[in-house]
């Protein structure tokens, strides 16, 4: 049987907290910029816990 090979592709886009959580960044923060508030920019900036409904699949991908 082959190994299990993560999807380096979303291994650089999440990260897993201790407690198993699966964060990245905020969405809508790359571009159209400028027709968007800089207090709707500002609140894009950071981390942010990933949909439940993404984390089975995203957990897949990490080969967790």
């Amino acid at each position: 049987m082959p190994k299990m090979k993560p999807h380096s592709g979303m291994g650089k886009r999440v990260k897993v907290t201790g407690r198993g959580k699966i964060m990245s960044e905020q969405t809508g923060k790359r571009h159209l910029l400028e027709g968007k508030s800089s207090h709707v920019t500002r609140r894009m900036t950071g981390t942010v816990e990933v949909a439940k409904a993404d984390v089975k699949r995203i957990k897949k991908l990490l080969g967790r």
